[in-house]
């Protein structure tokens, strides 16, 4: 059994990691809610976007590469992860699904551009197919920051290097919950689809109905990139807090198994010094 200076000794060691734990808890907590107010702003202008070229491509007037499907030959996935760890299973569950998704294909099917160093380190070690990374983005990243990756992903869709491109990250439920999803963004499928309660709003193109979707698709595309790299910070903020909350919870668990333990340790020295007392007591009658 540790003795009681041991045992004092865990207990402080624990506490010290529990103030670090609760400090990353609160403010995980802090970016999680700017987090999800960016998503939010995020949705109505690629709604809105998705509104005009689905009016196009519902009226026929106008055909575009990036709305055809042709045969797949190789494919592009976007692989989005965290910079860093103690975010639970954000990143085991998001490579995991990745690797389902990779399954059964030779590595001269597909490539990855991986967003995050966890992923880009993962599949790098592993020599997997990684043609293009982005590592270091900040807390509440900009267009700016993507922007680069994006413009060259839709360029070589465009120019039949891939033939399907696929996003693959953490989708934002709520800050216990995040599904790794996978989402075809190229070719663009049922984009702007109606519904029967939804008003239709008549479009007057200028120059063109072609020369319109020649400058949206592309920029829709890398909406619908950069939208996924707002779920998934918002996805690792959240199970970021969820963890740290629960490494919290097991630490004040742990000191109170190990201030119990320390009870009866010191109880022990002191039955046992009782004793020792007595005992000698004893032998001077």
């Amino acid at each position: 059994m540790a003795s009681a200076r041991e045992i004092r000794r865990r207990i402080r060691s624990i506490k010290n990691t529990q103030q670090i734990t609760k400090a990353m808890k609160m403010v995980a907590a802090a970016r999680l809610r700017r987090a999800q107010e960016r998503v939010g702003l995020a949705r109505p202008y690629a709604a809105k976007l998705e509104e005009v070229i689905g009016s196009i491509a519902r009226a026929g007037g106008a055909r575009h590469p990036m709305l055809v499907k042709r045969p797949v030959k190789k494919v592009g996935y976007v692989v989005f992860s965290a910079d860093r760890g103690l975010a639970g299973s954000f990143n085991a569950q998001v490579i995991r699904h990745a690797l389902n998704e990779f399954k059964g294909k030779s590595r001269d099917e597909y490539v990855i551009f991986a967003i995050g160093r966890k992923s880009r380190d993962f599949f790098r070690k592993r020599g997997y197919p990684v043609v293009g990374e982005i590592t270091g983005l900040p807390d509440f990243p900009a267009f700016s920051d993507i922007k680069r990756i994006a413009e060259s992903i839709v360029k070589l869709y465009e120019d039949g290097t891939y033939d399907e491109v696929h996003l693959i990250y953490n989708k934002f439920n709520s800050p216990i919950s995040q599904v790794p999803v996978t989402k075809q963004i190229l070719p663009l499928q049922d984009v702007g689809g109606e519904t029967a309660d939804q008003p239709k709003a008549n479009y007057l193109y200028e120059p063109s109905e072609e020369e319109v979707l020649d400058a949206l698709l592309p920029k829709y595309a890398e909406t619908l990139i950069y939208s996924a790299l707002l779920e998934s910070k918002a996805s690792e903020f959240g199970a970021r807090m969820t963890a740290m909350g629960n490494a919290t919870d097991n630490a004040a668990e742990m000191i109170s198994t190990l201030t119990l333990s320390l009870n009866r340790a010191r109880q022990a020295a002191i039955t046992t010094q009782i004793t020792e007392i007595v005992g000698g007591a004893e032998a001077l009658k």
